[in-house]
C-alpha cells in the first residue's frame, strides 16, 4: 500500500502500560464511525500493515490502541511518534454541507490555460485566506483559494477547476 492510496487519521504519541497499549492523536474527524480491523503505520516512509486488536475513542481528539503482536511496552515504543493511516476505500464521502476548502487537498487542479497542474499536496491557512500548494514541473507552486480563481469543484472525480492570474506560473518557473 502507498502513502498516495491511503488518508492519515492521526499518530501514535506514547505506549501506556505494560502489555502494548498505545495513545493516539486523532486528529481526522469522525474516526469512530469507520469500520476497520487494520491500519498503516508510516515506518522508514513506506506503510506496514497492522491488524487491531481493540481501540477504545476517548474526548475529543484521543483513542487508546491495542494491535495483534504488540504485546509489550518495547514493541510499542518502536510505533511511538508515527503516523497512522487507512485506505483511501474507507475515507467517509462529505456531503456537499459539509466540505470545506480544506477537503481539496488530494484534488487534482486543472488550470484553464495550462491544463493539468498536479495534486494539491497542502492547505495553508494564512490571515484572510486559504492557500494550496501544488507541484508542477518538480517546483511547489502556491496559490490562493477564492471564488476569483475557482472555476468549479468536481467533488466526486476530486478535480478543482482553476483560472490562475496571469503570470502567476511564470513566477515559480522563471
Amino acid at each position: 500500500m502507498k502513502i498516495q492510496d491511503c488518508f492519515r487519521v492521526g499518530s501514535i504519541l506514547k505506549t501506556k502500560g505494560l502489555k502494548g497499549e498505545m495513545q493516539l492523536y486523532v486528529d481526522f474527524d469522525d474516526l469512530e464511525d469507520i469500520e476497520f480491523d487494520a491500519i498503516f503505520v508510516e515506518i522508514g516512509g513506506k506503510l506496514a500493515p497492522f491488524f487491531v486488536e481493540s481501540i477504545k475513542y476517548g474526548n475529543g481528539t484521543q483513542a487508546y490502541l491495542y494491535l495483534e503482536d504488540v504485546d509489550t511496552v518495547e514493541k510499542a515504543s518502536a510505533l511511538v511518534r508515527k503516523d497512522i493511516y487507512l485506505p483511501n476505500k474507507l475515507k467517509p464521502i462529505k456531503s456537499e454541507e459539509d466540505f470545506t476548502l480544506f477537503d481539496l487537498e488530494g484534488f487534482t487542479v486543472i488550470d484553464e490555460h495550462e491544463g493539468e497542474l498536479g495534486i494539491i499536496t497542502e492547505i495553508n491557512e494564512y490571515p484572510q485566506q486559504l492557500v494550496a500548494s501544488v507541484t508542477y514541473k518538480g517546483v511547489e507552486v502556491l496559490f490562493p483559494l477564492n471564488e476569483d480563481i475557482i472555476t468549479g469543484i468536481d467533488v466526486v472525480k476530486e478535480i478543482l477547476s482553476v483560472d490562475l492570474p496571469e503570470g502567476l506560473l511564470e513566477i515559480y518557473l522563471g
